[in-house]
């Protein structure tokens, strides 16, 4: 019976985990469930499936969280705040730890879970972003077992010799991350300039947050994960390559020196990724559909637009330029997309502000964790003021 803690339950993933959980109640168990602010899911969750402990990551709400689970008829320890994310995540109550918080916010949690040797199921791309080094150093000071849950990395991981090998040593030459291409695939620069929000958030074949839907629309997303493979699998930049495929039915491939592609395909379910990291090296039942290959039709690939999509070549430049420059994008990037979703900044404005940032503060070596926290903010300030100034 393994113990599972979801940082973010509420969430895209963390309903996702929870129900393939509770798709197997003899492997796997929720013990831990969190929350940035939404009691209400949370509480709901927390009935349905009676973890030992609910931590809520804003301390403002943890009254109002014991009351409600009180009156439930739950009866779990309840704490809040992001040191209880990252105690819970280290603590005796799990031994998988699903790294579900969207962005920076997720990162003390993950280091905390890869000390301690958790099996670390990392959904928070951000983390890894921001601060790989740091995060495979932990990793590798606690043994314990790092398995992506992006479906692209997840792919790369099946499609590769023993999951994380060495990639010179296991013969690849590239790996070959796809994207679907969002919402606006096709669009010129000029087709771009109205873009609202919620057509940015209206995704066509993934149902997700508004802020990684955003990213997916500008390619930031894509750009993320070029980053994530380059620390995860120990890959050069110039080994890691995008497709623009709209299918969304291969979710990533490895090339070989021999000539041999591999490819993981599936129905686009976080589902499938999910099971897979869960139960590695065995395989079990998602409730997920077999792709019907015949049914699908034709699969297409094609280069993604660097010139209208400029944030896949910014995240590209970062992790070139080496340092924090990958942490210094992201909390660019942060910034720029909720004043997108707030209605302050044009959608091709994203990039623009990314770029600012990035020429402003030349890239720093990554010391440790308060420095980097540092820099972020560093970084943030210099996109608010951006902001500000082109107001």
């Amino acid at each position: 019976m393994h113990k599972v803690a979801i940082l973010g339950a509420t969430g895209s993933i963390g309903g996702s985990t929870l129900d393939v959980i509770a798709r197997h109640p003899d492997r796997f168990r929720a013990t831990v469930l969190t929350a940035q602010r939404n009691v209400d899911a949370l509480v709901a969750l927390c009935v349905t499936h009676r973890p030992e402990l609910a931590v809520i990551a804003d301390s403002a709400l943890e009254a109002q969280l014991a009351q409600r689970l009180r009156a439930a008829g739950v009866h779990c320890a309840v704490a809040s705040g992001h040191n209880a994310l990252a105690e819970a995540a280290a603590g005796s109550l799990c031994d998988t730890v699903v790294a579900a918080i969207v962005g920076a916010a997720g990162l003390d949690s993950s280091l905390a879970a890869a000390r301690s040797g958790k099996r670390l199921l990392l959904a928070n791309k951000e983390s890894i972003v921001m601060a790989g080094q740091l995060l495979l150093q932990a990793l590798a000071e606690g043994g314990g077992e790092l398995i992506p849950v992006d479906s692209e990395h997840n792919a790369i991981f099946q499609c590769l010799p023993g999951g994380r090998p060495d990639l010179d040593l296991s013969g690849v030459r590239r790996l070959i991350l796809t994207a679907s291409g969002g919402p606006f695939r096709g669009r010129s620069r000029a087709d771009l300039a109205g873009v609202t929000p919620d057509q940015a958030c209206k995704h066509p074949k993934w149902v997700m947050g508004r802020k990684i839907s955003v990213d997916s629309a500008t390619l930031m997303n894509k750009g993320l994960e070029v980053i994530e493979a380059h620390y995860l699998f120990a890959a050069p930049v110039d080994r890691i390559d995008v497709l623009v495929h709209p299918q969304s039915l291969v979710h990533s491939l490895v090339e070989y020196v021999d000539g041999s592609t591999l490819a993981q395909l599936g129905n686009p379910d976080m589902r499938t990724a999910i099971a897979h990291a869960l139960a590695w090296p065995e395989r079990i039942e998602a409730g997920v559909s077999m792709l019907d290959l015949a049914a699908s039709g034709t699969l297409t690939f094609e280069a993604p637009d660097l010139a209208t999509f400029r944030c896949l070549a910014l995240a590209y430049q970062a992790l070139r330029a080496g340092g924090d420059a990958p942490a210094l994008l992201n909390a660019a990037n942060e910034v720029a997309v909720e004043a997108f979703l707030a209605g302050a900044l044009s959608f091709l404005s994203i990039a623009d502000v990314v770029e600012s940032v990035l020429t402003e503060l030349p890239p720093a070596a990554v010391v440790d964790v308060p420095t980097l926290v540092e820099r972020d903010r560093m970084a943030r300030d210099v996109a608010r003021r951006v902001l500000c100034n082109a107001c």
